[in-house]
């Protein structure tokens, strides 16, 4: 996995993600994520790539609800689809439930990002900045 920043959207698993966010105009593509990665539960094992789309699904969707991170260049296609989105949205607390859920999940024993930023000198980093999110969510 190609990685340059800590952040949520700052790999080329989210970047492919965010490039099929901006085909969508609905909360589909982000549900959708969520609840690819909730099988995760079931299956004890969360792979890398899914829980790097999970965390810029998650970013995402705290960006609807006024609760993102800041902005930056790799946020800037997000930021841009937020805009878009944002006059005909309307907050569904099931996917703030599962939002939460699935940071669990990355942050969890069985998630092969966080086995594979632990194994880097950024680890505290990283697991900071998914902990800021929750925090975020959960305000």
């Amino acid at each position: 996995m190609g990685t340059w920043a800590i952040g949520p959207y700052g790999n080329d698993f989210a970047q492919d993600w965010v490039e099929d966010l901006q085909e969508s105009k609905d909360l589909y593509f982000i549900e959708d994520t969520l609840n690819n990665v909730l099988q995760a539960e079931t299956t004890e094992y969360l792979e890398a790539p899914f829980g790097a789309e999970a965390l810029a699904a998650v970013d995402t969707w705290a960006r609807l609800l006024g609760k993102g991170g800041a902005a930056d260049e790799d946020s800037e296609r997000v930021d841009a689809w937020v805009a878009d989105v944002l006059p005909k949205f309307k907050p569904r607390a099931d996917i703030g439930e599962k939002a939460l859920r699935v940071l669990a999940l990355v942050l969890s024993e069985g998630s092969e990002l966080r086995e594979l930023w632990q194994d880097s000198e950024h680890y505290a980093e990283w697991r900071a900045s998914v902990e800021e999110l929750q925090r975020r969510l959960s305000a």
